[in-house]
C-alpha cells in the first residue's frame, strides 16, 4: 500500500502520528504532516486506513503497491 500526504490541506491535528509515528511524522515549526515512509508496512496498513479515515483535512490518500 502507497501513501500521499497533501500538506497544503493539512490542519496539524496530528491524528495520524499519534495512529501510526512510523509512517507520519509532523514539521517542529508548525505541525504539518510530513511522511516517514510513502510504501506502508503491512504492520501499519490498518493505522494508515484509520488515519486516512478520521483525518480532519482529508488530506491523506491511499493508493495500491505497484509491483
Amino acid at each position: 500500500m502507497k501513501v500521499e500526504v497533501e500538506a497544503d490541506k493539512c490542519i496539524a491535528s496530528g491524528q495520524c502520528v499519534l495512529l501510526s509515528d512510523a509512517v507520519f511524522d509532523q514539521r517542529e515549526d508548525d505541525g504539518i504532516v510530513v511522511l516517514r515512509v510513502s510504501d506502508v508496512p503491512s504492520s501499519e496498513e490498518d493505522a494508515v486506513r484509520s488515519a486516512e479515515r478520521i483525518c480532519p483535512a482529508r488530506a491523506i490518500r491511499l493508493g495500491a503497491s505497484g509491483g
